[in-house]
């Protein structure tokens, strides 16, 4: 996404969720904890929004996204979504869907990691987000359940026909969008769904000790590494190495890796700037 941003101040306050920004991490927290915080047309479109203008902040170096009260995000509210949508037509339906979709892109596609900190559940599209991060750190209650087929569309949601078979593989992506079964916390973890598994309650701590991790960190490294991470999932190799020698290139002539190699020889720590 573009750093170059218009004339307009970022959006201090949004309706759907919260947003803090701590010593470079921004905590994301999706807040309607009494819907066990379904999502809206409203908070689809803050996320998509939030997402874009944080891409532009450089002091912004991780993300966490977390979910109020009992549990995570147990997907697109029953009454204000899948209610409206019935009496949408089909050009209404594809501007939605549409939209859905510009969220998990904005996820993928932000210069900096997103760690999703999961506890109880995380449905339909609450699974797709925590999908489309780039960690999930989840606790033991934590359940993953792709419920799309379970309400009569496709397992193929958002994304997640392309995303799950490339963390899981095709054989449990196959059974998960097609049964919309939940997944325990036990066994996501043992098919790679979930990044790091905590104690119970420990998810958020968990996932703030890695945002400040990779805060601390070489930010534009992080960057590029996602940014190909995504990028090289349809490339051919020959194609893949390029891109690599490319982007080393580049990174090879930035201040960080001249910093590590004035840090190495001065028996010091670094001091990533990001650049």
């Amino acid at each position: 996404m573009s750093p170059f941003t218009g004339s307009a101040a970022r959006t201090s306050d949004w309706r759907h969720l919260r947003c803090e920004i701590t010593e470079g991490v921004a905590n994301v927290t999706l807040a309607r904890p009494e819907k066990l915080n379904a999502l809206t047309f409203g908070a689809y479109a803050d996320l998509r929004d939030l997402l874009a203008e944080l891409s532009r902040e450089k002091s912004v170096r991780a993300l966490v996204l977390a979910g109020d009260g009992r549990g995570f995000c147990s997907g697109g509210d029953v009454d204000e979504i899948i209610g409206a949508t019935l009496a949408m037509d089909t050009a209404q339906l594809l501007d939605f869907n549409r939209m859905t979709g510009q969220v998990v892109r904005a996820v993928r596609e932000c210069p900096f990691p997103v760690i999703a900190a999961v506890h109880g559940v995380a449905a339909g599209a609450g699974a797709v987000l925590a999908l489309a991060a780039d960690f999930r750190v989840a606790d033991p209650t934590a359940r993953f359940s792709f419920l799309f087929t379970r309400v009569g569309l496709s397992g193929g949601d958002m994304g997640a026909a392309y995303l799950l078979p490339r963390v899981v593989g095709l054989g449990h992506a196959t059974r998960l969008l097609m049964l919309g079964e939940p997944v325990r916390a036990p066994e996501a973890e043992r098919i790679g769904l979930i990044s790091r598994l905590t104690d119970e309650g420990g998810a958020d701590e968990a996932a703030q000790t890695l945002a400040r991790h990779l805060a601390e960190g070489p930010a534009l490294a992080y960057a590029q590494t996602k940014a190909l991470l995504t990028a090289e999932l349809d490339m051919p190799l020959s194609a893949a190495v390029e891109l690599d020698a490319a982007t080393q290139a580049l990174l090879m002539n930035g201040e960080d890796y001249a910093e590590f190699h004035a840090a190495f020889t001065s028996k010091r720590p670094p001091r990533w700037r990001g650049r």
